[in-house]
């Protein structure tokens, strides 16, 4: 494989101060180029290596990295590094989440500040469409970080949990669980989100007690807001 990268100029005086972009600029590129991140399933197939694998907790994409993710990220590198030095064809897979409810909600309040507009005003192919740019601009932001911490992943193998492989993936999961009953659709109390107009789960509710001697009267909103 041809390597891209250039020699670096080592004939100025060393500096006083590390500078990591003149440093380490090239490295990770020089790396990808060099296919030493990428698994090759044919040598686990053949038994010629014991594969070892881990998939990365997806990030949101609705913000950047933070320390956690700093903290999961150095601990599975540190794994990956060591089984590829033992012998194992090694596979780390990134990717991001699509967050769900968090998307649809950072979205719609951008498209109402910037255009005063609802998702209901664009309509549902319009406002897929509003998700899917967010979902490229930030989620293209996060691998980028991943990749200025120099992790060691497999960059071929690079997932979204709404690409069409997932989505798939996760529709047949679905219909082979109701198909044997494991899975099922009842009358049953929901945390209802009169704005998003959908159900949440309990993580998602914010509980508050509200005393009363014998009934509570609540004042729900007949028309969405949003």
């Amino acid at each position: 494989m041809e390597q891209k990268t250039s020699k670096k100029d080592l004939s100025h005086p060393m500096e006083k101060e590390y500078d990591p972009k003149k440093v380490e600029s090239g490295w990770y590129e020089w790396w990808v180029d060099q296919g030493f991140f990428h698994a090759d399933e044919k040598k686990v197939l053949s038994k010629e290596k014991k594969p070892y694998t881990i998939l990365i907790p997806p990030p949101n994409v609705t913000g950047s990295l933070h320390a956690g993710h700093a903290l999961f990220v150095a601990i599975q590198d540190t794994l990956i590094r060591y089984r590829k030095m033992k012998g194992f064809e090694v596979l780390w897979i990134p990717g991001t989440d699509h967050a769900g409810i968090a998307t649809q909600t950072v979205t719609e309040k951008l498209l109402m500040k910037a255009e005063g507009k609802t998702r209901h005003d664009l309509g549902r192919e319009k406002f897929v469409e509003r998700v899917w740019d967010w979902c490229n601009k930030y989620g293209g932001q996060i691998l980028n970080q991943f990749r200025a911490m120099g992790c060691a992943m497999d960059w071929d193998r690079c997932f979204f949990t709404l690409d069409s492989c997932r989505t798939n993936a996760v529709n047949e999961a679905f219909c082979r669980l109701a198909e044997k009953g494991i899975i099922y659709r009842m009358n049953r109390l929901v945390n209802w989100c009169s704005t998003l107009r959908t159900a949440l789960s309990d993580i998602e509710v914010e509980h508050v007690e509200v005393k009363a001697v014998s009934y509570t009267h609540l004042t729900l909103p007949t028309i969405c807001s949003v």
